[in-house]
């Protein structure tokens, strides 16, 4: 891995300084068109769909671990790659990447903020070299303080120190968008959604951490708290994940399941 700790959230620029820095692998889930037109120098891609396990109609799930443990091994990842992830849109395929990555057990992650949006309008170079990487072998064991289930969430809903952040859209949480059995939300759950954490201004970046800590601390979410995050399938709330986690929020899960296993459930509790 390299020699000093990259951030949790890597600029542009302090990326651009380290392309050739060993023990560094760059990820790209952009779609696969975009990926082969142009990239990061020396990126990797990875198909997103490979990071999902799907039950109809629950969505969104993990993979087996010796499913990702191939994933991670044909990207050449070992323990201590320090692996930085990007997509070309608003990178909440990447936060779901590292969501993996934490439930996984990987130590060393970051985010590019702002993804390929922001490399690009910032001037950093792309090209569209093929990149082959030597395989590796990563074996995966998940960890269950990044992961809850619905039974997990059933047994805290009245929990003072738990809150359930609801990432979806407000119509979606006020139940006027249904897009499962049936609408609504969580008992209790508060609602941020997911794209009020990007600055639209700043390329898709992550707006500056003060201005994240005071939208989440007025929905109640505060790092004393334990914070699960879910959306309809954990794609936008992991995004959320990854933003809370960069303000340093100590206990955060996700939900994988989700609106997707919630919603279509016909004995969970609903508001």
């Amino acid at each position: 891995m390299p020699d000093a700790k990259l951030p949790f959230l890597i600029e542009p620029g302090e990326l651009a300084t380290q392309l050739d820095t060993p023990g560094l692998l760059i990820v790209d889930l952009s779609d696969a068109p975009l990926y082969a037109q142009h990239h990061i120098p020396g990126a990797v891609w990875l198909e997103y769909p490979k990071l999902l396990h799907s039950h109809p109609p629950v969505m969104g799930l993990l993979p087996n671990e010796d499913d990702l443990s191939k994933v991670l091994s044909t990207l050449g990842i070992t323990p201590q790659t320090h692996v930085i992830a990007y997509d070309s849109e608003t990178n909440n395929k990447a936060c779901r990447f590292l969501w993996t990555l934490d439930v996984a057990g990987h130590q060393n992650f970051s985010l590019l903020n702002g993804g390929l949006s922001a490399w690009t309008k910032e001037g950093y170079p792309v090209n569209d070299e093929a990149v082959t990487v030597q395989a590796s072998e990563y074996p995966v064991h998940y960890h269950d303080e990044h992961c809850v289930d619905k039974s997990y969430i059933l047994s805290h809903l009245n929990d003072s120190g738990v809150v359930i952040l609801d990432t979806r859209t407000p119509a979606e949480y006020a139940g006027t968008d249904k897009r499962a059995y049936r609408a609504g939300h969580i008992p209790n759950a508060v609602n941020v959604e997911w794209t009020q954490a990007i600055d639209r201004q700043n390329n898709m970046k992550l707006k500056p951490a003060e201005v994240l800590s005071a939208l989440y601390e007025a929905a109640g979410v505060t790092p004393d708290k334990e914070i699960i995050v879910h959306c309809q399938t954990h794609q936008r709330s992991s995004h959320t994940y990854i933003a809370l986690k960069s303000l340093g929020f100590p206990h955060i899960k996700g939900y994988p399941g989700s609106w997707s296993e919630w919603g279509n459930d016909p004995d969970t509790p609903i508001e």
